[in-house]
């Protein structure tokens, strides 16, 4: 076994008998025992369905108990698990399926014709304890291969990640890239066995995946998953569980702080050892009024799928506040024209590199990497004292509440629609999203205004996953446009925050 799964297995055989997992929607705690049972019956059942070493098998579920029971026994077989949202519409799903080559899926009930579609395959329905009815898919049109100990260079993960073009880029992350960036989540975070975590970031993401499940897995401690964030129930949460620590977004923070329900829910009782935050910077108001109502620390970080997950986070004691701190156990510098730049204060794109840190992606983009550097696309500039702090992307993706949005996916689905002649989509700023995902549509004016809009909603619900679906819909004649006709979208965006102000929907 690779050296991250033996960790795994020791922490269950240190807990057979504690309760160490548990799922908030089933409203039960799992112990060590009921977690490697279930772990070695969907091992048996992989093996007799000959999924493997370097066998890529897709997970489309929503949060449950069973995410760390389908990463370990996937891992002890060699394969590698690749998750996607639960919310992701059949018709990408299938044709992510069709792109790729998968040895299976495992999915709810609910989704079983969908990746079945025209393929001929198994169909095995597990019963496990983390999960009532669980679906393994087992495609006949791939061989597979036998289970095997994958070594600390053989992929473990593969997430995707938004690229400028729309399509998402794949990246492979290794045993040996999660250990490293594990082992140095757990030593930032102070991570214990004392320590209990919440769950409510997606666990398709890295965050919930590296930070929060793998980290305090290995370091020895409890972990509640909820099925999606609620605000009405996450002081519940942390009370009746004794959750110690919790990641979240800065659009979580901002809930919090104006939900009313929330707001009587907490009480002085609950001790937050912290809070980690990261994706866009807090506000310097947000950050000290939630510090001060509900009496703990943020610490912002930053980091990203390419470096599973953490490049800096702000140390404890020593915040500053705007920044995403300081790097940790990363290389992390500012490039201008291709150089590395040694003067603090200079605003350049931000890059990285170090022992967590992809050297390129599945599909290759040799433009996102420079002398050994992984060049993020994003903006910043490292302070005197070693701060970074994030100023931008050159990228055009939108950061709407953590989730990464890419404009051509959005404006693609929305182009299906025949009274749109032309669409262009841009963030804006959102107090409470960071960014809102902004349609500026373009149509042929056969119709109201307000039934046009309606029918955009309705499309994009239909087509796009939640996070991809407009927030704000702007009409508009025509577009700031260069000599070629391309749209200039900063000049967009500048025209539709200082002109259409009130309009959005």
């Amino acid at each position: 076994m690779s050296e991250i799964t033996q960790q795994l297995n020791k922490q269950l055989k240190n807990n057979l008998n504690e309760k160490i997992i548990k799922d908030e929607a089933l409203d039960q705690w799992f112990t060590g025992s009921q977690i490697r049972g279930d772990i070695r019956i969907l091992k048996d059942t992989l093996i007799d369905l000959h999924i493997g070493l370097g066998d890529v098998v897709l997970v489309c579920l929503k949060n449950s108990a069973v995410y760390p029971v389908l990463t370990q026994a996937l891992w002890e077989v060699g394969a590698v698990v690749h998750p996607i949202a639960a919310t992701t519409p059949e018709k990408e799903l299938q044709q992510e399926l069709a792109e790729h080559d998968y040895a299976a899926s495992i999915v709810g009930e609910n989704l079983v014709d969908a990746v079945l579609d025209d393929h001929m395959a198994i169909v095995t329905a597990l019963h496990l304890e983390t999960y009532s009815i669980l679906h393994v898919i087992r495609y006949r049109d791939l061989m597979g291969h036998d289970a095997a100990t994958p070594a600390e260079d053989d992929l473990a993960l593969i997430m995707n990640t938004s690229g400028t073009t729309g399509k998402p880029k794949r990246v492979g992350l290794t045993h040996r890239i999660l250990k490293n960036a594990v082992e140095h989540d757990i030593e930032s975070h102070r991570l214990t066995a004392s320590d209990t975590t919440l769950v409510v970031m997606p666990m398709f993401h890295i965050n919930a995946q590296a930070i929060v499940i793998l980290a305090t897995r290995l370091s020895g401690g409890k972990i509640v998953v909820a099925e999606k964030f609620s605000a009405s129930k996450f002081w519940n949460q942390i009370r009746t569980n004794g959750v110690t620590w919790v990641s979240v977004v800065p659009t979580i923070v901002n809930i919090l702080l104006i939900n009313q329900k929330a707001l009587q829910a907490y009480d002085t009782d609950i001790q937050l050892r912290f809070v980690r935050c990261s994706s866009f910077a807090l506000p310097l108001d947000k950050l000290t009024e939630f510090q001060t109502k509900f009496h703990t620390q943020i610490l912002e970080g930053y980091g990203m799928t390419e470096t599973a997950s953490q490049c800096t986070i702000n140390p404890f004691g020593a915040q500053k506040v705007g920044s995403a701190g300081k790097a940790f156990k990363t290389n992390v510098a500012i490039m201008n024209d291709g150089q590395v730049v040694e003067k603090p204060n200079q605003l350049g794109e931000i890059v990285v590199s170090g022992d967590h840190v992809i050297s390129d992606y599945l599909d290759p983009h040799p433009d996102s990497f420079k002398d050994g550097w992984f060049l993020t696309g994003d903006l910043g500039y490292i302070d005197e004292d070693g701060y970074l702090f994030v100023k931008g992307r050159k990228k055009d993706i939108i950061n709407h509440g953590g989730e990464k949005v890419a404009p051509a996916q959005v404006e693609n689905a929305l182009s299906q629609l025949n009274f749109v002649k032309e669409v262009s989509v841009i963030g804006t700023p959102d107090n409470l999203y960071g960014e809102a995902v902004t349609a500026v549509v373009i149509t042929r004016g056969q119709q109201s205004k307000e039934l046009e809009r309606q029918k955009i909603i309705a499309h994009a619900k239909a087509t796009l996953a939640g996070y991809e679906q407009p927030t704000r819909i702007v009409f508009v004649k025509d577009y700031p446009r260069n000599a070629t006709g391309k749209v200039i979208r900063l000049k967009l965006r500048e025209q539709v925050m200082s002109n259409l102000v009130g309009k959005f929907a």
